[in-house]
């Protein structure tokens, strides 16, 4: 088994390498999507965030509000520090289910927007960076995502800079150009990590 972390900042088009590597047979370990099944109605995760910020997270039908949260914690470091408290550790244990399942002779490639900002870089046997400039990534939050420029920017200055992720990573895919350009890089990277499979 290879375990990959794959992570970018925000609008550098991580989904889209996530979403190619798993075309070509990688096993995803998604922890955006684990850490919304963390706090699904019902579970622990989701009784632990309202215990911490309060009922007024909740939607009417009892959902998590991500705006409304979001707006909490992106503005307050130590209030986003209390949420990674509960749902990093629920989203690391399913993870490791998950990766368990996969198999010996996979690529399983863990996609972690903040790899950077929680030092977990040697978690991995190979961490692939998504790369793409400031006035890239912000021209996609705002056109293809519809954020007005200052929520983009206030997202990009919470995480980790451009520097800090570059500085973990062990392959960089640039992601500056359109999405024909993208689909080459990606491939030549799978086949890298395939044979380094192989190669275990």
């Amino acid at each position: 088994m290879l375990k990959v972390g794959l992570t970018g900042g925000i609008g550098a088009g991580k989904s889209e390498v996530s979403r190619l590597l798993a075309s070509y047979g990688a096993v995803i370990v998604d922890s955006d999507r684990i850490a919304r099944e963390v706090v699904e109605p019902g579970t622990p995760g989701l009784a632990a965030v309202v215990a911490e910020f309060g009922p007024g997270v909740l939607t009417p039908e009892g959902t998590l509000d991500r705006p409304k949260l979001g707006a909490i914690v992106f503005a307050d470091p130590d209030r986003l520090a209390a949420l990674n408290a509960i749902v990093h550790p629920l989203v690391r244990a399913r993870s490791a289910e998950l990766e368990a399942a996969a198999g010996t002779a996979a690529v399983v490639v863990h996609d972690v927007p903040l790899l950077a900002e929680n030092g977990l870089a040697p978690l991995y046997d190979l961490v692939v960076v998504v790369d793409a400039s400031t006035d890239t990534r912000l021209d996609r939050l705002v056109r293809l995502r519809g954020m007005a420029p200052d929520e983009a920017r206030a997202r990009m200055a919470a995480q980790a800079s451009r520097e800090e992720r570059l500085a973990v990573a062990d392959v960089v895919i640039d992601n500056d150009g359109p999405l024909e350009t993208l689909e080459p890089r990606v491939a030549a990277v799978w086949e890298d990590l395939r044979r380094r499979a192989d190669q275990d």
